[in-house]
């Protein structure tokens, strides 16, 4: 399979749908050394000092956090996007010869079946048409006895996703200029301790201590044309049907009592459902 090499990175791919990612990800500078690697972990469930010398794919890499962080711990990375995102990914890793980058539909992956010790995807699935599949398509790239992790946006009580689908059906028709302005206000009341602890309940907009990235995370939830929650049953039971076992469901990265009891209740809008499992060595795929 051959494609256009653009700036250094084949390219399988167009932005389509996922445009808006292209868009974020080359303008907001959101990468943050300590708090990528703790959350690459936390989402994971994969340590470190477990990397080096593995093959690890990021499926969906968006501007390289997750591929630094990686590279930087000795695995070998290829990270896939859809989206022109990878020409920040690719910047981003540029002192790391051992990571490489491909524009390609995850569901069309051009690589090597059963070729990774390790794959991941940190919130990305759920922005394509049918999530499913493209959990399946990639479950493919893990070789006997590696790992998958996945983390999805987590399906909340039915009043907020009300509300969520409402405001996102006018936020997905807006111009991206319009919207980004928008979300200059999100990013501002984000950083209201008290509105960003209640209101935030009811309308998404991210709370994270940088400016920036309250700006970047919430043009990321309100800009892209698909965007579907998920249940932590609904992924274990793919996970089960695509051969994998040793099943571990990933506690969310924060911890406290109000925080883990919100969370359970299904209440967190943008909170995960979060899975690692292992493939076992001569999986039957049940469909």
């Amino acid at each position: 399979m051959s494609a256009p090499i653009v700036d250094g990175i084949p390219r399988f791919t167009g932005d389509q749908h996922l445009a808006s990612f292209g868009r974020q990800w080359n303008k907001y500078e959101v990468a943050h050394d300590d708090e990528d690697r703790a959350t690459f972990q936390a989402k994971t469930g994969v340590s470190l000092k477990d990397l080096a010398g593995l093959r690890v794919l990021d499926a969906g890499c968006g501007g390289g956090r997750y591929s630094k962080v990686c590279g930087e711990a000795g695995a070998v990375v290829v990270g896939a996007d859809h989206s022109a995102a990878v020409v920040k990914a690719k910047q981003l890793c540029s002192h790391l010869t051992n990571v490489a980058f491909v524009q390609a539909d995850l569901k069309k992956l051009p690589l090597e079946p059963a070729s990774f010790d390790f794959v991941f995807s940190i919130g990305v699935m759920h922005h394509d048409a049918d999530t499913k599949s493209v959990f399946d398509a990639v479950a493919k790239m893990v070789k006997p006895g590696g790992r998958y992790s996945v983390w999805l946006y987590r399906r909340n009580q039915w009043w907020q996703e009300t509300i969520n689908n409402a405001l996102r059906r006018r936020t997905t028709q807006m111009a991206p200029e319009k919207l980004e302005r928008w979300c200059k206000w999100g990013g501002w009341l984000g950083g209201l301790p008290v509105v960003n602890k209640t209101l935030n309940k009811i309308v998404n907009f991210s709370a994270h201590p940088n400016h920036e990235n309250r700006v970047c995370d919430t043009f990321d939830w309100f800009a892209p044309q698909y965007q579907y929650h998920h249940t932590e049953e609904e992924l274990v039971a793919w996970f089960h049907a695509a051969g994998f076992d040793k099943l571990i469901v990933l506690p969310p990265e924060k911890q406290g009592r109000v925080y883990r009891w919100v969370y359970n209740q299904n209440l967190l809008i943008g909170s995960g459902v979060n899975v690692t499992g292992i493939k076992l060595p001569n999986p039957t795929v049940r469909h």
